[in-house]
């Protein structure tokens, strides 16, 4: 078998060659002694003819009862197609394949979709027949621009000294950050490895050797819930110098992006990276991931909210809250009752107790209940803080502060969605530092390193960490590149000095015997010689996403898992043989307890479906109890299988019941809160829409 050409780069140069391609059957017409069929391989489509006049009659014969997408070989001369046949949307539309002969390889059955980009298929059949899937175009372009990003950043890497090392799958456990995917051991029973959730550890040892620039394209692990943008497993560039500082690393990964992005977009970056501190990022934007691409600043207005006599700001404040708001320019002239009340439903989604608002209108009307509670200087001052305009809608939310910028900043995203304001085709990268050391863990009541424990602090700080009351001040030198919102890495100056890394274990709790257990290879390692280095790592997945303008990372990513970390077309995880957990000392019982926690996941995701479809918001003891009764319902249907149905049921009468419960007087919502949340207001009424003139 011997192909001379790829179909899709036949061109007019090739005209009066013998020329043979292989590839799928995409069409077949039949035209009457003259048959056309359009064949594609991975670099496009080529028309072939079969005339009876050229073809040998077994080629003609097999032309004739050729299925869709299976595999041939076809041999012809390149010849140029009738003017008026031309196709000028495929590169090789000006030349045809006049066949002389044909094999078939391969035939294929029905197919369960079609392969063609114009119609949609669900995505779960797309997973569970992905070999398919990946021949449609677009599924092979994003699969190529993965493999011409990988390649550039390589080929930079390289240019500048970078060296490849590939570090061990097989790791030790360091229970700091996502959960660790375990593997057992057969010749060590009851020990484990773990997955690497990054190389983190081994390229800082390779710094301690001596290598000083080091790189790999790494796959990583983490057991952590899925969403878009994550998976189980993922690809990430991790890289690492030394004697760098932050500054250092800071311009190299600013002239990294930019030249990818230039090479692999044909285009220059079309901003300026902005810098940002993690506190500016914060109170700014509500987000240590903020999309750049449009303003929607957040404006702390607590002290003049102080000043009125609105309940709901005043006792926000008396409890060491914060006010806070958004102007959203221009939305007073289209966000209308209803998109009032999506946002205010998606602020109490978000954490807050409601929403207060000011729409302006267009002619200056104010319609709000805020006015009333302010006087008239301190009403001034709020809208100059604001910058209020007729046709501006603001929009205010007062609480803790960890509540209101995890409110505001996911309002701010709405209302940009709303308005239109995420340009798909705008990228905007931001550098975000100073992020603190620390962040408390409220569930395991314990300060957890922000990025990893061997990020370095500003030195200024290390005497801050030992007391909890000074430690949420410890600022890191870490640094994130984000782009359009989307983290795309991390990074940060590590710790190459024993005492500090002494430090900072003791800070996260652990005392010398457990900070050996865990790390001592690395402690051991920083007495022998470290030099300061720092690094990074970045996601190739999410960059394509990005890049590419895809809904989500499963787009880019050849054989990826579903949101439940499973593969449809494999059916991984499964179960395996009782056999092959003994040898790993396990026992069968793991395999009985999968299948029983396999029945409840099931029984689970079936109750938050039902939840989401019915846009209900659950509490754990409501879920626990719907997944029992769905399980009630399951069981009782597998007992009607198994029923005499040959006599006809008898008749039961149901004594009626009193199903009320008895009205039971409660505390109500102030009533500020209440006038707060009403669609309209008059005075201190609740008014509602005539229903008859």
């Amino acid at each position: 078998m011997e192909r001379t050409h790829y179909c899709g780069t036949l061109r007019r140069t090739h005209i009066g060659l013998q020329a043979t391609v292989c590839g799928w059957v995409l069409t077949c017409r039949d035209m009457g002694g003259v048959i056309f069929v359009d064949v594609r391989d991975r670099e496009g489509v080529v028309q072939t003819v079969f005339d009876q006049a050229v073809a040998d009659p077994a080629s003609f014969a097999l032309a004739e009862r050729l299925k869709n997408q299976s595999v041939v070989q076809i041999t012809g001369e390149v010849r140029l197609r009738d003017e008026s046949t031309y196709n000028p949307a495929l590169p090789t539309g000006e030349v045809e394949l006049a066949v002389s002969h044909m094999e078939v390889l391969s035939t294929a059955d029905t197919l369960p979709f079609s392969l063609t980009d114009e119609e949609p298929v669900r995505e779960e059949v797309r997973l569970k027949y992905r070999y398919l899937d990946l021949r449609r175009p677009q599924m092979y372009r994003n699969l190529l621009f993965r493999h011409t990003l990988l390649s550039e950043v390589q080929r930079l890497l390289n240019d500048q000294g970078f060296l490849q090392v590939e570090t061990p799958i097989l790791c030790k456990s360091t229970p700091e950050g996502a959960r660790d995917y375990l593997v057992p051991s057969r010749v060590h029973p009851g020990t484990f490895y773990a997955l690497p959730q990054s190389p983190q550890i081994y390229k800082q040892l390779l710094m301690v050797s001596g290598i000083d620039k080091y790189y790999q394209v790494a796959r990583c692990f983490r057991d952590e819930d899925l969403r878009a943008d994550r998976q189980p497993e993922f690809t990430q560039v991790d890289m690492e110098r030394s004697f760098v500082d932050q500054e250092d690393m800071l311009a190299f990964l600013r002239d990294l992006f930019t030249r990818l992005f230039e090479r692999v977009m044909g285009r220059p970056v079309p901003h300026p990276f902005r810098r940002l501190t993690w506190l500016e990022a914060m109170d700014r934007y509500g987000s240590d991931k903020p999309d750049l691409r449009f303003d929607l600043p957040i404006v702390d207005v607590s002290d003049i909210a102080g000043r009125a006599s609105f309940s709901v700001f005043t006792e926000a404040l008396k409890g060491g809250g914060v006010v806070r708001a958004i102007n959203v320019k221009g939305a007073g002239t289209v966000f209308t009752r209803s998109t009032i009340e999506l946002l205010t439903r998606q602020a109490v989604r978000l954490g807050a107790k409601g929403m207060a608002w000011i729409l302006y209108r267009e002619t200056g009307e104010i319609n709000s209940i805020l006015p009333k509670y302010f006087e008239p200087e301190v009403w001034r001052d709020l809208e100059m803080r604001m910058n209020a305009r007729p046709g501006d809608f603001i929009l205010f939310c007062a609480d803790g502060l960890e509540v209101v910028r995890r409110v505001l900043g996911g309002l701010r995203l709405k209302c940009a969605d709303l308005l239109g304001l995420t340009d798909p085709g705008d990228f905007q990268f931001a550098l975000v530092t100073d992020f603190p050391m620390f962040e408390y863990k409220k569930d395991e009541k314990r300060y957890a390193a922000m990025h990893h424990p061997f990020t370095m602090p500003f030195l200024e700080d290390v005497e801050l960490m030992q007391d909890d009351k000074t430690k949420p001040q410890v600022r890191s030198q870490a640094y994130d590149v984000v782009l359009n919102g989307v983290e795309l890495g991390s990074g940060s100056v590590r710790i190459h000095r024993a005492d500090i890394q002494q430090k900072v274990f003791r800070a996260l709790g652990f005392d010398k015997e457990e900070a050996r257990e865990r790390f001592g290879f690395l402690l051991d390692a920083f007495r022998f010689g470290t030099p300061p280095h720092a690094g990074f790592a970045f996601g190739v997945d999410r960059l394509c996403m990005l890049l590419l303008g895809a809904p989500s990372l499963r787009e880019v990513i050849a054989f990826p898992k579903t949101k439940d970390a499973r593969c449809p077309l494999t059916g991984a995880p499964d179960y395996v043989d009782a056999s092959q957990l003994e040898a790993l000392k396990l026992g069968v019982s793991v395999a009985e307890t999968g299948r029983e926690e396999h029945v409840r996941t099931l029984r689970r995701e079936a109750v938050e479906n039902t939840a989401l479809l019915s846009m209900l918001t659950l509490s754990p003891g409501e879920e626990e109890r719907m997944s029992r009764e769905f399980a009630a319902i399951v069981d009782f249907a597998g007992e009607l299988a198994g029923l005499q149905r040959e006599a006809p049921p008898r008749p039961r009468t149901v004594p009626e019941t009193q199903s009320l419960r008895p009205d039971e007087p409660g505390e109500s919502l102030p009533i500020d809160e209440v006038l707060m949340n009403a669609s309209t207001v008059a005075g201190r009424l609740i008014t509602v829409p005539k229903t008859f003139d």
